[in-house]
């Protein structure tokens, strides 16, 4: 059983902050309905790559969700979310703001129909303040907030994360916000509205960063493949390839200059004497370490210092981190089986929870799939369901547009 069983969510958002917590929410054990547009569904349906016709980015971060087709346009498509939203604990949705006041769904509105309702609303900047009508993404989040001009080699251009942090980080916001909202609501029996924007969210993440900034006014910059306070803690070349070499205190710094590179006198060297000197005097750290690596190559090197007890390790690409022995141990990639793309892999849950461990209990649904099974919860009967599909209010499976490529 998840720990969220009895959580009702109902899903108003798309792409990826949205989907990516109510996926982990699902996965927790909640019921998670989600509402697509009756145009096309969640935009990332028409994101590929695609197989049998299906795209499998939506495939990725929709699993144990309900697909409910609705158009809520239309005032019978508003009740028939008034109706869900009288049950549901929580509502995500990610519209600019305004949005959803015009589409008459806001907080203050459902908040009439259930004052125990958690409704969080996920956006570029939030809700309030000068840039609060803006459109977000994540690469303008990556530029505004400094990381781009932190991020590559010194020197180069900007540079953008290899993945989209900030928009996995609005999503891994709103999941903690909305389990702090529902204890509360448990110890109180009241809901509130949770605000989250994407630029706010990560932030946070900019420990080191801060702490120069606001000690001294340094400015952080880009440090490519090193690390920005400790050494030698980065990318280093051995015989074959680049590995990452972690000595984040003294005591790796020596197991490593003693049982890795045998090379006790650097540890006599005035440059190299602690972490915040190695800083400073990198290069010339780095350029004595790779003329030794030099010699093996980086398996040999890793597993040297694996019995030294500092911490190393290869740099995957993407098809090896997935076949890597211990990420598959460790359940991190599961195969599901999906009615139209047929068997396809997913990344797993993270968390291992000794009593309500998250579980895949089923694939990312078509568009529309569980439209009647949704309304029939809610009291209404064939014949009434079959009106508001041909009525365009709502979208059922066997009407499904199909993506093309």
């Amino acid at each position: 059983m998840g720990a969220l069983k009895g959580m009702k969510v109902l899903d108003a958002s798309q792409i990826m902050a949205g989907p990516y917590c109510t996926m982990v929410l699902a996965d927790l054990g909640a019921e998670v309905v989600k509402i697509e547009k009756a145009n096309g569904g969640d935009d990332s349906r028409q994101m590929g790559p695609y197989v049998n016709g299906e795209s499998t980015s939506f495939f990725q971060i929709n699993r144990n969700k309900k697909s409910l087709g609705l158009n809520l346009k239309e005032e019978e498509g508003k009740k028939i979310f008034y109706e869900l939203a009288k049950e549901a604990d929580v509502i995500v949705e990610n519209f600019r703001p305004g949005v959803s006041e015009k589409l008459e769904i806001d907080y203050e509105t459902i908040k009439s129909i259930n004052s125990g309702i958690i409704y969080c609303s996920i956006s570029g900047y939030g809700q309030t303040g000068p840039y609060s009508n803006k459109g977000g993404f994540d690469l303008v989040a990556q530029g505004m907030t400094g990381m781009m001009s932190m991020t590559g080699e010194p020197g180069g251009k900007p540079m953008k994360s290899g993945i989209a942090v900030y928009d996995i980080g609005a999503g891994l916001t709103a999941i903690y916000s909305i389990l702090a909202a529902y204890i509360h609501k448990q110890q109180t029996g009241e809901g509130q509205f949770v605000d989250v924007s994407l630029v706010e969210s990560g932030l946070p993440w900019f420990v080191w960063e801060a702490a120069a900034y606001f000690a001294n006014g340094t400015i952080p910059e880009a440090t490519g493949w090193r690390h920005r306070v400790s050494a030698p803690y980065q990318a280093l070349k051995a015989k074959d390839s680049y590995m990452m070499l972690g000595c984040a205190n003294q005591r790796t710094w020596e197991r490593f200059v003693n049982d890795v590179v045998e090379k006790p006198e650097w540890l006599e060297d005035p440059r190299f004497l602690t972490n915040s000197l190695r800083h400073e005097n990198v290069e010339d750290l780095e350029a004595l370490i790779e003329e030794i690596f030099s010699a093996e190559n980086s398996e040999f090197w890793i597993n040297k210092c694996e019995k030294a007890g500092v911490p190393a390790g290869p740099i995957n690409n993407f098809a090896e981190a997935m076949e890597d022995p211990h990420v598959l141990e460790r359940g991190m990639v599961q195969e599901v089986t999906h009615p139209t793309i047929g068997k396809m892999k997913t990344i797993g849950f993270p968390s291992k929870l000794s009593a309500t461990p998250g579980a895949i209990q089923k694939p990312a649904p078509l568009f529309g799939e569980d439209t009647e099974d949704v309304l029939k919860s809610i009291g209404f009967d064939n014949e009434k369901i079959n009106q508001l599909h041909e009525s365009g209010v709502v979208i059922k499976n066997d009407s499904a547009v199909t993506t093309s490529r």
